[in-house]
């Protein structure tokens, strides 16, 4: 049996694996309390432009603000200073997804109808007025132009595009002394007038239809 008395025994650094304990204690719960790095595919400005709409869509044009876009879509609040002018630089780029959509609705409905003039404008008209219906918070920012940065390419070209279609439907029709540009504004007018009063509540739809009140106008082709 050996005898202890001769074995040295070496001090165990106590302190030293305590310090290391502490620290290894503070790091796993720093970690834990971090939050999972959202992927964005490297497409963060995308990211954020969707997180923007998903809140316009649930709780209007007071929901969106830079904060919340960036909670949204799992980043820090500063990461949206690194894509977008501040939040009107934002809110350009959300209405801009607006815009696409917008397009797409009238094309839509365009196309489903026949090829007769007056049953193509009005399929444009209640494409239009399907968007308004069922994106109300969008449709309302669109046209704030004092939200938005109008003078922006990207914006210019995706709105142009959805004006592009109102005016084609339009084109057939004889344009008297207003010229073309005078027909687009009667339809354009008429059409927003009543997705903004149908918005507010002013006006019933079902009771006063938009296809009831279009041909009173008596459009005439060339």
């Amino acid at each position: 049996m050996p005898q202890l008395d001769n074995v040295k025994f070496e001090p165990y650094p106590l302190p030293h694996l305590l310090d290391s304990v502490k620290w290894s204690a503070i790091i796993d719960l720093m970690t834990a309390s971090q939050p999972t790095k959202p992927r964005h595919h490297g497409n963060l400005k995308t990211a954020l432009v969707e997180a923007g709409v998903a809140l316009l869509a649930e709780g209007g044009h007071g929901a969106l603000t830079l904060r919340k876009c960036a909670a949204r879509a799992g980043v820090s609040h500063a990461a949206p200073a690194h894509h977008f002018n501040g939040l009107k630089g934002l809110m350009t780029a959300i209405v801009a997804q607006g815009f696409k959509l917008f397009t797409q609705t009238m094309i839509e409905h365009r196309d489903a109808a026949d090829e007769d003039p007056h049953a193509r404008l009005v399929a444009v008209c209640n494409g239009y007025l399907a968007f308004a219906q069922d994106n109300q918070a969008m449709a309302a920012l669109m046209f704030r132009t004092d939200e938005i940065f109008t003078c922006e390419a990207e914006y210019q070209t995706i709105s142009s595009a959805s004006y592009q279609v109102l005016a084609e439907a339009c084109a057939p029709f004889n344009a008297g002394p207003a010229g073309a540009r005078g027909v687009e504004v009667l339809i354009w007018s008429l059409v927003e007038g009543y997705a903004s009063l149908a918005r507010a509540g002013t006006i019933d739809t079902v009771e006063t239809p938009f296809a009831a009140i279009l041909p009173r106008l008596n459009l005439q082709l060339r």
